[in-house]
């Protein structure tokens, strides 16, 4: 006698695979399609906040690249001359490990970043210093440093990798923060100043960390990673993720 197959375990019809597969995919769309719009419900694509987040991860990780060439050292604030007098942004220094050879070859760096030379790279475009959804001047920037004594970026003076490793982390120390309308040519040696950022975020009326992103602010930490962080984000949290040596938010995000 012909065994019977028992009747559990015999294959689906293709016919429900497939039509349970596409209500599975649709589900899928409808439920994670929300993170490519806007948090206000507005139905248009986040293209630009993921350029933007790509661009400060890219001005991270070519913070790590230079300090690989240059003894440990992550790049100055900003660079001066033999009188101290600022000259160029860290911008400038880093331009060249952002596929801009070119302009890192061609740049006076002996000379401020608005000299007569100078100029006309502080007049172009540069696509990776700025948010396509920044309202500022098409060559101001929206990715700024802290400057203060126990940041990553005291001044003119540069800070080795090695030091914020062996206190509070790579991955625990802000570097890189997105600033909004900031009117700062993205070549100028002009940053944030550590008492204005941790005031909040999006505090009118100062040169600070903030955003046009509703909800969010964009930033990078000295391991190169870059993430959202939320505009109600405590000043005290920020002053921690700031400073290189004071053990670091308990908790964070």
């Amino acid at each position: 006698m012909e065994e019977q197959l028992d009747p559990r375990l015999r294959p689906i019809p293709w016919n429900i695979v497939r039509a349970a597969a596409l209500l599975i995919a649709l589900f899928a769309v409808l439920y994670f399609g929300h993170a490519w719009f806007e948090p206000d419900g507005v139905s248009r694509p986040a293209s630009g906040r993921t350029q933007c987040l790509n661009n400060i991860r890219n001005l991270g990780l070519a913070s790590i690249n230079y300090a690989g060439g240059n003894n440990d050292e992550l790049p100055a604030a900003w660079s001066v001359d033999k009188r101290g007098h600022p000259l160029q942004s860290w911008r400038v220094l880093e331009i060249g490990y952002l596929d801009q050879p070119a302009i890192s070859r061609a740049y006076h760096h002996d000379e401020p970043w608005n000299s007569a030379f100078n100029s006309q790279f502080a007049n172009r475009e540069i696509a990776i210093m700025r948010c396509p959804e920044d309202g500022g001047k098409k060559t101001d920037t929206s990715y700024m440093v802290v400057v203060g004594p126990r940041t990553a970026f005291p001044g003119s003076k540069p800070r080795k990798m090695k030091e914020i490793e062996d206190h509070d982390g790579l991955a625990h120390t802000l570097t890189i923060v997105e600033t909004s309308n900031s009117g700062v040519n993205w070549s100028e040696p002009r940053e944030i100043n550590f008492d204005d950022a941790v005031r909040g975020i999006n505090v009118p009326g100062i040169l600070g960390i903030s955003s046009p992103h509703r909800g969010h602010v964009l930033v990078c930490f000295a391991d190169g990673h870059a993430l959202p962080i939320s505009d109600k984000t405590d000043p005290a949290v920020l002053k921690q993720l700031l400073q290189i040596d004071d053990g670091g938010p308990k908790e964070f995000p």
